[in-house]
């Protein structure tokens, strides 16, 4: 396959949101046989979950590669076109991690004083830095970057 399509990835992300919701019906039946919500998670539970996860991550970064590379690659050197749009939104982005970062570290300065670790808390926005940070790059590379896309014969040199 020559081309980066977004067939696949799209349908990898409808395939993972039906296994998720699956996996959420699932647990209804359980319930529903029980009669009480239960504590742990079923094995199918899991299975599904854990499938889901790696075709959600798979179309994620097939959606991105789309967005970055476009659908096919030409050989030879290309360089960015100079706009604003893009150093505007990294300008909002960073000060975004910014604030983030800062209320972060705040949460942490008030855990070590009180005693109380919301870490669900500190899961989502160390999470929310992550994507944040994710996003600088791909604005990056994206619009910034300076890329050269070099291509090989199919009989080269390698044994594979």
């Amino acid at each position: 396959m020559y081309r980066n399509d977004p067939i696949l990835p799209t349908f990898a992300l409808i395939l993972a949101a039906g296994l998720f919701y699956a996996a959420y019906l699932d647990g209804r039946h359980i319930a529903r046989l029980l009669g009480h919500v239960p504590q742990e998670l079923s094995v199918g539970q899991i299975g599904l979950m854990a499938f889901g996860a790696v075709l959600l991550l798979y179309g994620l970064m097939g959606l991105v590669s789309y967005w970055l590379e476009g659908i096919e690659l030409r050989p030879g050197r290309h360089f960015p076109t100079p706009s604003t749009a893009p150093v505007a939104a990294g300008v909002i982005l960073v000060l975004l991690l910014t604030a983030l970062s800062g209320f972060f570290v705040r949460l942490l300065v008030y855990a070590a004083q009180t005693g109380h670790n919301p870490t669900w808390l500190q899961g989502l926005i160390f999470g929310s830095i992550s994507l944040v940070v994710a996003a600088l790059f791909g604005i990056y590379r994206r619009f910034f970057g300076r890329e050269e896309v070099i291509t090989e014969e199919e009989k080269s040199e390698f044994p594979w």
